[in-house]
Formats: structure tokens, sequence, C-alpha cells
């Protein structure tokens, strides 16, 4: 192909993106043959003006709370899709946690399903119970309160399935906020003492039933002392921790009462 400006032949022309023709090397750029419309490239090309970050457009990797309670919600409690979902899979996990408990101790209660479904039962509920008592009293102080499944606690959750020592911590109850120590302590007392009311249910049901409905009374009474005892122990990130720095007049009641009740319904009959 021939240069269209000198007419020389060449082998790789040049197609100028403005007019459309074909040049040789020397020829190629707009303003040695004589573009038409050179002018292009020398105009400058128009660019939106980029706006300048400030705190309002600045990207969030901050946590998203799926719900939040209205300011003085005081009774109202809600439940986001999110923590629905998590409530199930905690409670799939411990109620699992109840079925496998004749495994190590008494195989022999397989043979009464009525009997270790209904006690897995009763295990998931005073599990969900317990947090769920967090939650009310977190959220009626205006705090947002949902429980989550974690990854840790749900592991060793599933492990304790299949393991002769359990371990029953799926998840917990995620709380934000600015709560002071005592609503810290009102919130973190309200679990223990939930169990420590179911216990005290159950306690009198065993002096009225007889027969299976007993033994599930028993079971019921041993769980929640524990349950109830376990976290009152003062450390760490259990209950007790954040009870006994707010009263530890409170806690040494709640505690004792707990271990009481432990040491009557072990002395007494343990389902399982």
């Amino acid at each position: 192909m021939k240069c269209q400006q000198c007419n020389v032949e060449t082998y790789m022309p040049f197609k100028c993106p403005y007019c459309g023709q074909y040049f040789c090397v020397k020829h190629r750029l707009p303003e040695n043959h004589n573009c038409p419309r050179h002018w292009l490239a020398k105009a400058p090309r128009s660019q939106p003006p980029r706006k300048a970050r400030t705190p309002e457009t600045q990207p969030s990797y901050q946590y998203k709370v799926t719900m939040l309670p209205r300011q003085n919600q005081g009774k109202v409690i809600g439940f986001s899709i999110t923590e629905l979902k998590h409530l199930l899979l905690g409670a799939i996990l411990t109620l699992a946690i109840g079925l496998s408990m004749p495994l190590y101790s008494n195989p022999g209660l397989y043979n009464y399903p009525e009997f270790f479904v209904t006690v897995s039962i009763v295990f998931a509920i005073s599990f969900i119970a317990h947090e769920f008592a967090h939650k009310i009293v977190a959220q009626h102080y205006g705090l947002w309160a949902e429980f989550r499944v974690t990854m840790f606690g749900a592991l060793i959750t599933m492990l304790s399935i299949i393991s002769p020592f359990k371990i029953i911590s799926p998840g917990a109850v995620m709380i934000a906020g600015k709560p002071d120590r005592e609503t810290i302590g009102k919130t973190s007392i309200a679990g223990p003492l939930t169990n420590i009311s179911l216990a005290l249910l159950f306690l009198v049901s065993t002096q009225l039933l007889s027969g299976l409905s007993l033994r599930i009374a028993e079971f019921g009474l041993l769980i929640n002392s524990v349950i109830a005892l376990f976290n009152l122990i003062p450390f760490g990130i259990l209950d007790g921790f954040k009870i006994f720095l707010w009263s530890k007049t409170i806690w040494a009641a709640a505690f004792l009462l707990s271990l009481a009740l432990t040491i009557y319904s072990y002395a007494g009959y343990p389902p399982l």
C-alpha cells in the first residue's frame, strides 16, 4: 500500500485515527500529513472532576447490625432473619448433644426413644432459654442484642456429639451499645437466673411426678443446675465474671444457690 502523503510504497502502513487514511512511518502523525482533523489530537480530553472524599463518602468497613431496637423500646423484643437462622442452627447442635448423651453413659436408653428424645428437647430448651434471657434484658436497656453461632463454639459442640465429654457452646448473644457496669451485670445474670428458675420448677415437679415423667424432671433439674453453675464461674468471658464485677453479693447468692441445686441433683439420681 502506498502512503497517501508521499506516494511511497509501504508494507506496514499506519492508519490515522482522525482522518482514516494510511501513511508511512514518516507521515503517520496528523501534523506530518496535514490531517484535516489534526486539531482533535491537540484538544484536551474532558474528564469528570474527581470528588474529594469526605467522612460521609468514605467506605465503611464496620459490621452492619441487622436489627436495632428502637429507643425506649422497653418490653418489645425483635428478631432478624439472620438471628433466626443462627438460633435454628444452635438449637440443632444442642439437640444433637442431648441425643448423643446415652451413647457413653447408658446406651440401653435408646430402647426408650420417648425418654431420651424428650430429655434432649428439655436440654435444647434450657440452653435457648438462657440465651433468650440475655437478649431480652439487653434489648430492654436499648442495646443491640442478637444470637450468633461462632465457628469455634460450633466446632467444639460438634466434637462433643461424638465425645463422652460434653461442651455445649455453639454460640452466644452478641451485644452492642454503650452499657455501664450495672447494665452488663444485669444482662449477664439473666441467663443463669433463668436456669435456676427452671431448676426450681423441675425440683418441685420431682415431688409431684412419678415414672417416666419423674426421670425427665430429674434430668431437667440436673441440666439447668449445671448450666447455671458453670456460667456463674467468675472467670474469663463467662457470665459469672461480669456479675462479680457488678455485685459480689448477688453473684455469691446466685452461685451458692446453683451449687446447692447441682449437689442435690447429683446426690439424688442423675437420669443419664
